[in-house]
């Protein structure tokens, strides 16, 4: 399943985890240099979460973007299918794309592959961008509403 989560996908949790783990505002020209990533590419990954309510921007000197709720709050499952749209793991359990594969009451398969979705967006939901940023052994995670995760 080489491939099931995009680079868009994978980059976003990247940014979310990089924003985690900076307080106030970051600029997108600071995560570019951190993460090794076009300032391009930053710039749809981020308008894309900025639609979804997951970051707050400011334009200007000292602007950027800040995580727009505690780290605590994110689910992985959730800012993946922000970017990705739904994680289903063949297109015929995908509800979004209006075509109905017509072997559905048939397929031997497709048990399979809801079962497989079940389990990948069971874990994602479960894992937070605190668990990310923070080593699971360390405890507790703590997070201040205007700053970033402290484990």
């Amino acid at each position: 399943m080489a491939g099931m989560i995009s680079t868009k996908g994978r980059y976003s949790l990247l940014i979310m985890t990089d924003l985690a783990t900076h307080d106030g505002w970051v600029s997108l020209g600071d995560i570019s240099q951190r993460l090794g990533i076009s300032r391009k590419y930053l710039e749809q990954i981020t308008s894309q979460l900025n639609k979804a309510g997951f970051l707050e921007s400011q334009r200007g000197k000292g602007g950027g973007y800040k995580l727009a709720r505690p780290a605590s709050e994110y689910s992985v499952g959730a800012i993946l299918r922000a970017s990705e749209g739904p994680l289903a793991p063949v297109s015929c359990l995908d509800c979004t794309n209006d075509v109905i594969c017509p072997k559905t009451d048939t397929c031997p398969t497709l048990e399979v592959w809801r079962g497989l979705g079940e389990v990948t967006n069971s874990y994602l939901n479960q894992k937070t961008l605190a668990d990310i940023v923070c080593d699971r052994t360390s405890g507790d995670k703590s997070v201040r509403p205007d700053g970033p995760v402290t484990c």
